[in-house]
C-alpha cells in the first residue's frame, strides 16, 4: 500500500532536460499531470557538451540541486521496423563517460503506454553521439546493442549523477528511423507525429517521479 510523504517533508523536484526549442515547447505545451513537486524544462542546446553545461548549472542552483532528471526529446531509432512518433523508454544510456543505469524503467512504460494507447514502446540501450548519425553508423550501434541515438541524452545523466544520488530516466520519441530519414523537423508527417507523442508525455513522467517518491510498505 502506497502512502504520502510526512507532511513537512521535502519533495525533490523533477527536472526535465531537452535539446531543442521545438522539443522544449511540445513538453511546456502538454498537461503536466498531477505533478507532486514543481516540474521545470530546461532547454540545454545541441550536443553532449551544451547538456553537461546546462545540466550542472540547472542542478547547481536551489530548488533543483536534488532534483529528479529525465532527459527527453526526439531521437533517431536505429530498428528495423521502428517509426516516428515510436516511444524510446531507456534502459541505460552509453556515453563517452560511461553506462549510467535509468531508473523505474517498467513505471515509465506502464505510465506511458496509459497516456498514449496504441502508441509503441521500445526498451533497451540508449546510446550517445556528438553528431547526426545516418547509414552505416546506425547499423554498427543497433549490433552493438543500442536501440536509439540522440546526442544529449547520455551527457545528460552522467551529469546528473555525478552531482549526487537521484532517480534518473531517459525517454525519447522517434522522429527518424532507418526507414523513415527525416529531412527536417516540422515540415513532414513524422516529424510532425513526434511533436504530438513528445506533447503527451508529462503526465507519465509525473507519474513516474510519484511512483519513485512514495514509500511502499
Amino acid at each position: 500500500m502506497d502512502k504520502e510523504p510526512a507532511v513537512g517533508a521535502a519533495v525533490p523536484p523533477l527536472l526535465v532536460a531537452c535539446a531543442l526549442g521545438i522539443e522544449k515547447l511540445a513538453l511546456r505545451s502538454g498537461d503536466r499531470g498531477a505533478a507532486p513537486a514543481p516540474v521545470t524544462v530546461v532547454r540545454t542546446g545541441m550536443g553532449p557538451a551544451h547538456a553537461r553545461r546546462a545540466v550542472s548549472r540547472a542542478l547547481g542552483r536551489e530548488p533543483w540541486r536534488d532534483a529528479a532528471v529525465i532527459a527527453s526529446g526526439f531521437c533517431a531509432g536505429l530498428a528495423p521496423g521502428m517509426h516516428p512518433g515510436d516511444l524510446i523508454v531507456a534502459e541505460e544510456t552509453r556515453g563517452p563517460d560511461g553506462t549510467i543505469p535509468c531508473d523505474g524503467t517498467g513505471l515509465l512504460v506502464k505510465a506511458l503506454v496509459r497516456a498514449l494507447p496504441g502508441r509503441t514502446v521500445h526498451t533497451g540501450p540508449l546510446t550517445g553521439s556528438d553528431h547526426v548519425v545516418r547509414g552505416p553508423e546506425r547499423a554498427a550501434l543497433l549490433a552493438g546493442g543500442a536501440i536509439a541515438v540522440d546526442m544529449e541524452s547520455a551527457a545528460t545523466l552522467s551529469t546528473a549523477v555525478a552531482a549526487g544520488p537521484r532517480p534518473v530516466a531517459a525517454v525519447r520519441v522517434v522522429v527518424d528511423a532507418p526507414e523513415h530519414e527525416l529531412v527536417r523537423i516540422g515540415t513532414v508527417r513524422g516529424g510532425i507525429s513526434a511533436f504530438r507523442v513528445l506533447r503527451a508525455v508529462l503526465p507519465a513522467f509525473s507519474e513516474w517521479h510519484r511512483s519513485l517518491l512514495l514509500p511502499r510498505r
